[in-house]
């Protein structure tokens, strides 16, 4: 197809799509796809970081390929979906929900753009807005601030200026609202039925905050989630009611949208990259994310040609987002920066500091004396689940209870299995702790458990499923677990406050 002409440079259907990379380097034939493809936005994850040298030198080879308007991305969110774990680790959003203090928000937004910027990482999908008003969402949870709007919304904003003042873009996510799923979208299709106007007394108020004013967040991830009362027949991501009525005419948000990764199931499985990547771009959005082989990726690209020579793409359409997406890459430049070993040490404190003053304790829950003979049972290991990084293996759980004189380590397979806690016939009763380290809810069972203290080191709604009392730490960071384990033995008390409902079923501490 002929070049369309911008005024300071050519268009690509490449410059429009953001794509993953294998491997922790940049090899020869992943560079050559990067430039015969035009593209110019690699978002990296988990399998792509090594150490902090072998990153600064794959995203100084990424800038290299990309050219100047390059945008490299990560989900850098706080909590257990954080990709450079070597980095001062945040808590996670829910733990800041519930000390629920601005400007230590605002700090820690901050400290992780500083580490970013030392990488030369200029775009951080993050904070998340999503209202985490259900307690059985299997995706959200601690990532979310919260299940008011209002407390949401202003801890986000504290955070996106934090990022925003230390030079690394914020992608506020997931427009217009993940937090009232059943379904997680890497799986399934969820569905919300809601109306516009239960949108918007809910899920849209911290998008309205964060997009608009004096300093709109400069760019917002959709969702694959159907709203069937107002687009029965596409998810937000490919909904031209929701991205171009709702979002761009309604909020006259002009900043840029991305698409979540349409490798998830929720898109995948029903459009595929290549119809997806165009029906995005029709809908209002920018940029699809177009992860997966490098065939796959081709393919979007090539849709995205092909929809522009057979005019189911408008240049004009194109033009407005390759100008945003350059507005995005001027603002914001890959410019790696210093990190000197003082600032690190102060925001490593920093962040150890807020999980400390996160911790709650729920049903009058306290440390078992040290003397107390314990039997600790914990899942062996827990895997990434593809969004969270791993849970805490059985040795760092035991470790929590070093300053114990007599602890029992029974390890399951799998603590979402009904007979995960059956008591072993014959053994003499100790004082039971369970620690529980994975996303998912525990099945029915865990109602008759006998459980004398739960230490939720996850997804925080898990101490609703045990009649126990529960200790709540949003996350198992090294600053959780240093929290957990100075409470353990008496030297840290826990906060009180809650920014969801918790402790219904609770059984209060004997």
């Amino acid at each position: 197809m002929p070049l369309l002409r911008m005024p300071d440079s050519a268009f690509h259907p490449g410059h429009l799509v953001m794509v993953d990379i294998p491997g922790r380097t940049l090899e020869s034939d992943t560079a050559a796809f990067l430039r015969r493809n035009h593209i110019r936005a690699v978002c990296l994850f988990r399998r792509n970081l090594g150490t902090e040298t072998e990153v600064r030198r794959l995203v100084a080879d990424l800038h290299d390929v990309l050219g100047p308007h390059a945008l490299i991305g990560i989900d850098q969110e706080g909590g257990s979906v954080v990709r450079a774990t070597f980095l001062p680790q945040a808590p996670a959003a829910m733990a800041l929900g519930a000390i629920d203090d601005e400007a230590l928000a605002e700090a820690v937004g901050a400290a992780v753009a500083r580490g970013l910027r030392s990488l030369g990482i200029n775009w951080n999908f993050a904070p998340v807005l999503d209202v985490n008003n259900n307690p059985a969402n299997p995706v959200i949870g601690e990532r979310s601030f919260g299940a008011d709007p209002a407390r949401v919304s202003r801890l986000a904003a504290a955070w996106m200026r934090g990022s925003l003042r230390e030079g690394v873009a914020c992608c506020v996510k997931h427009f217009p609202g993940h937090g009232d799923t059943h379904v997680d979208s890497h799986h399934a299709l969820p569905m919300v039925d809601k109306s516009m106007a239960e949108l918007e007394a809910l899920e849209l108020l911290p998008f309205r905050m964060l997009l608009s004013g004096p300093d709109p967040a400069p760019a917002v991830m959709t969702a694959h989630i159907v709203y069937p009362r107002i687009d029965a027949n596409h998810p937000a991501t490919l909904s031209r009611p929701l991205l171009t009525t709702v979002l761009r005419e309604t909020m006259k948000y002009d900043g840029v949208v991305i698409t979540d990764a349409l490798f998830m199931k929720a898109v995948h499985e029903r459009w595929g990259h290549a119809r997806a990547a165009v029906m995005a771009l029709q809908a209002g959005a920018d940029m699809p994310l177009a992860q997966g082989s490098e065939h796959e990726q081709s393919l979007a690209v090539q849709a995205i040609e092909a929809a522009l020579r057979e005019g189911d793409l408008l240049p004009e359409q194109v033009l407005r987002a390759q100008a945003r997406l350059q507005a995005l890459a001027r603002r914001f430049p890959v410019a790696p920066r210093a990190y000197p070993s003082d600032e690190r040490a102060a925001d490593d404190l920093l962040m150890r500091q807020a999980w400390a003053r996160g911790l709650r304790a729920l049903g009058g829950a306290t440390p078992p004396a040290l003397d107390q003979p314990l039997e600790v049972v914990t899942q062996a290991s827990v895997a990434s689940d593809g969004v969270s990084e791993a849970g805490v293996p059985a040795d760092r759980v035991a470790a929590l209870f070093a300053g114990h004189a007599d602890v029992h380590l029974r390890t399951v397979p799998d603590l979402t299995h009904p007979s995960a806690l059956d008591s072993p016939a014959g053994e003499p009763r100790r004082l039971r702790v369970l620690v529980s380290n994975q996303r998912r809810r525990y099945p029915a069972a865990a109602a008759g458990w006998a459980v004398d203290l739960h230490l939720v080191l996850w997804n925080p709604f898990q101490a609703e499923d045990i009649a126990a009392p529960a200790l709540v730490s949003w996350g198992h960071a090294e600053g959780a677990l240093d929290a957990v384990r100075r409470w353990l033995t008496g030297e840290l008390e826990a906060g009180a406050g809650l920014p969801v409902p918790l402790g219904i079923h609770l059984r209060p501490a004997a």
